[in-house]
């Protein structure tokens, strides 16, 4: 397989009539690559999509299918190079699974489309490839969504083609169905060489899957690319108009900031053990400082998502001085302190003095640990409020700060 481009769009402009959707468009995808078409809804994703199938004339510009101009290719030759899944409702009346995927054959059977021998391998093949091979005989009509799904992929690759145009693959699935989906169809990529082009929602899926991203939003491409290099933050949030929450490439999510309604907590944290603690917070309403934590920490990258103030220094360094004063005025300011029962060790001990500075002061402190290291002497056992897991903290925050007690005024920053 060579790299030469399998499809090619130069100066596309796309839409209905004389009304341009997307303009502009310059795009060549290799073999075996996964692109994700990412953008709000109606910023032309499916418009795109149908006019690289021909099922929309360009208004503009050129699209180029293995070289060829996509305007004189005969339509049997187009479908032996491009299979297409759109979102339109498909239920044909009386077919099992098997012969609704035979249906894909039609580039390569005869004028009556009589299957051979090479055809029901094609087709018992394709099943396979989509993990159905158990709903052969099943009527279409009866399957569940992620069942039809995965036969009308499975129609699709009976053409055996290059290229696979799908709008919106996952949508009305569940989990479940939602995760083997997008597991075939990089299978296809790695294993068969299709490129497969895909509209998707999900960012964080598109993150994970994708060899190249597309973001199309105000009638252009927006950004062009790897999702290592095109999914910042800053891209996404401008992407969908984000407002409350923050799209992280290390992490390859997006989190849901707190409104701070319910005041400030200060979590000691560190060794990815405040991860799971900034997002309870973050929903329960709390706005959040840390530290000190490291930049390569994953508690790092979640807080910082999150949009807590990070107390932080570089990797591999002991936490020091400059840090831990920071720290400790940050504390200070804060409504509620939280020991996330972080593992204590040569590089982080330090933080054990934001914890004494805490008590000294007389904070109560929320630890996720069953008693105080032994470094810490607890004066006042009322001040040590342990919590075994999740559940135990959120009684114990609820139980010093009920969630309506402080709806109507704001303490500390609003994130």
């Amino acid at each position: 397989m060579n790299n030469n481009p399998v499809l090619e769009c130069e100066n596309l402009t796309v839409g209905y009539k004389d009304k341009a959707v997307l303009s502009g468009l310059d795009l060549a995808l290799e073999p075996g690559h996964f692109v994700s078409l990412l953008g709000p809804n109606g910023a032309g994703k499916t418009t795109l999509l149908r006019t690289l199938s021909r099922h929309l004339p360009a208004i503009s510009g050129r699209v180029r299918v293995l070289s060829r101009p996509l305007e004189e290719m005969a339509p049997l030759e187009l479908a032996r190079v491009m299979a297409v899944v759109l979102t339109d409702k498909v239920t044909p009346p009386l077919l099992t699974a098997f012969e609704f995927v035979a249906l894909g054959r039609y580039p390569h059977t005869d004028f009556l489309g009589r299957l051979g021998p090479a055809d029901r391998r094609a087709v018992e093949k394709a099943l396979e490839a989509v993990h159905a091979a158990d709903l052969a005989g099943r009527q279409f009509a009866n399957l569940s969504d992620g069942e039809r799904q995965k036969i009308l992929v499975a129609r699709a690759l009976a053409q055996q083609p290059r290229i696979l145009l799908l709008d919106e693959p996952t949508v009305h699935l569940d989990l479940k169905h939602r995760v083997e989906v997008m597991a075939i169809l990089g299978d296809l990529c790695r294993n068969r060489g299709i490129t497969v082009v895909a509209s998707l929602h999900d960012v964080d899926v598109a993150a994970k899957v994708s060899d190249r991203v597309a973001l199309v939003k105000d009638g252009r491409l927006a950004a062009w690319g790897r999702p290592e290099t095109v999914l910042t933050g800053r891209a996404v949030a401008r992407l969908y108009d984000f407002n409350g929450a923050d799209f992280n490439r290390h992490l390859g999510s997006i989190e849901l900031r707190g409104d701070g309604r319910r005041g400030r907590a200060f979590v000691v944290a560190g060794l990815a053990s405040g991860a799971w603690i900034f997002r309870l917070l973050a929903k329960q309403g709390f706005s959040i400082a840390t530290g000190v934590i490291h930049t390569n920490d994953l508690d790092y990258y979640v807080a910082s998502s999150l949009g807590a103030e990070c107390i932080a220094q570089a990797p591999m360094e002991k936490i020091n001085g400059t840090a831990l004063e920071a720290a400790c005025h940050r504390m200070a300011g804060c409504d509620l302190v939280i020991d996330s029962g972080f593992a204590v060790g040569p590089w982080n001990r330090g933080n054990l003095e934001l914890l004494k500075e805490a008590l000294a002061r007389g904070k109560k402190v929320f630890s996720l640990r069953r008693k105080a290291p032994g470094e810490i002497a607890v004066g006042n056992p009322e001040q040590w409020i342990a919590c075994s897991d999740a559940d135990g903290l959120l009684a114990a925050l609820d139980a010093v700060v009920p969630p309506a007690a402080r709806s109507a005024t704001k303490t500390g920053t609003s994130l």
